[in-house]
């Protein structure tokens, strides 16, 4: 496994490796859900590469960009273990030079949902991922489902600016309780750790709701924030009923939804969501 710093060390590499070429980018402290899609990429191409990068253009400055969990060398441990080829890890330097003026912003997808807590930061995460993709060059890149809208900004970003590369998106890795596996659940103390576990009892509750043929979008919200409500240490930021294409909010009878919330436990929000119908 090569580890590199700068655009020139990754293309000298780059151009070197078996194709297709795989990119999982992450901004490190990697888990089982990132090591998950390291092994999917693993399967489907001739070489992995890996980013680690901590994007400091999609965190608002009230945000946890600098407490933000880091630990390279462990993180580098872990892609060894599972075969990566390459790993880039760029500098805020190498990524953004300065004067640094150009941004991506993928219009409609962007602004529901995340995008009304987080104005900025889908024009960071696809400025970013456009970045690595041009860089990178990979045929493939992989992407979890628990940041489904996420998923669905950089698909739409990769269609509309032509890249050839194909946009995978894998199932969300959980713990036992259900709390999907993020970086950011080691802010949690263990009672807060404990609580988070409403959220996914929330969103399964409305799920279960729907397979025992309730229909209705504002009931099956209902159910999940009547959940969520009865955790002294939750405060729901938003709770979404959507068209899982285009984040549409649905009203009245649901075939087929993205059902998805942000949650605050304590001071650490949290996203989540699930599918139902389809």
């Amino acid at each position: 496994m090569e580890t590199v710093i700068t655009l020139e060390e990754l293309r000298s590499v780059r151009s070197r490796l078996p194709q297709p070429v795989g990119l999982v980018p992450t901004m490190g402290y990697l888990h089982e859900g990132h090591l998950s899609l390291v092994r999917r990429a693993r399967t489907e191409n001739a070489s992995v590469v890996v980013s680690i990068f901590v994007n400091p253009t999609q965190f608002a400055p009230h945000e946890d960009f600098e407490s933000y969990p880091r630990d390279l060398q462990r993180d580098l441990n872990l892609l060894h273990a599972e075969g990566v080829d390459l790993v880039w890890t760029p500098t805020p330097e190498v990524m953004y030079p300065e004067p640094y003026q150009t941004w991506v912003t993928v219009e409609r997808v962007s602004r529901r949902l995340e995008g009304e807590f987080r104005p900025n930061h889908f024009r960071g995460v696809a400025t970013v991922v456009a970045k690595l993709f041009n860089a990178v060059q990979p045929q493939r890149a992989y992407f979890g489902q628990k940041d489904a809208q996420q998923a669905l900004v950089i698909r739409r970003m990769t269609l509309d600016l032509n890249f050839p590369i194909e946009v995978i998106v894998c199932p969300t890795i959980r713990e036992a309780d259900g709390l999907a596996m993020s970086s950011r659940n080691t802010y949690l103390n263990p009672q807060e750790r404990q609580a988070a576990t409403i959220i996914y009892r929330a969103l399964t509750a409305a799920q279960k709701a729907f397979e025992a043929g309730e229909r209705d979008a504002e009931r099956l919200k209902g159910i999940a924030r009547q959940v969520i409500e009865s955790e002294p240490l939750a405060s729901l930021q938003y709770l979404s009923c959507a068209h899982p294409e285009t984040l549409e909010e649905l009203q009245g009878p649901v075939h087929h939804a993205l059902l998805s919330t942000a949650v605050l436990i304590g001071k650490t929000r949290l996203i989540d969501n699930v599918l139902i119908g389809g």
